[in-house]
């Protein structure tokens, strides 16, 4: 039995026990194994718009303030609609194409979920 106890990823309750390999959650009674938690949690990214949502790969999103690009003459406008977009790992973590544009990486804090 391990000594540490972790939340309920449901509810995030404290009250939760370990029965065997599974640990329950006295509160919603979500059982889960944490080993496998542990393996999500880390291959996962959690990336949020500007308003807070969670985004997810091929989720379609608008840009909310014009983005200049080097080397273009004109900006990214906002209100522009960007489809199946890629998450990645960075300060850009957003990979997208964007039509009279080509193959750009934004920020998320400049995008909300469409």
């Amino acid at each position: 039995m391990s000594d540490t106890i972790s939340p309920c990823p449901k509810c995030k309750s404290e009250f939760t026990y370990q029965d065997q390999d599974l640990m329950i959650c006295s509160q919603c009674f979500h059982e889960w194994d944490p080993a496998e938690e542990n393996l999500e949690s880390e291959s996962t990214i959690k990336v949020l718009d500007s308003n807070g949502n969670e985004l997810k790969d091929g989720d379609s999103v608008i840009v909310i303030k014009d983005l200049p690009v080097k080397g273009a003459p004109k900006p990214i406008k906002a209100g522009t609609k960007v489809k199946n977009i890629h998450l990645s790992d960075g300060d850009h973590n957003i990979s997208c194409k964007i039509d009279g544009f080509g193959s750009m990486a934004l920020k998320s804090e400049f995008v909300k979920k469409a």
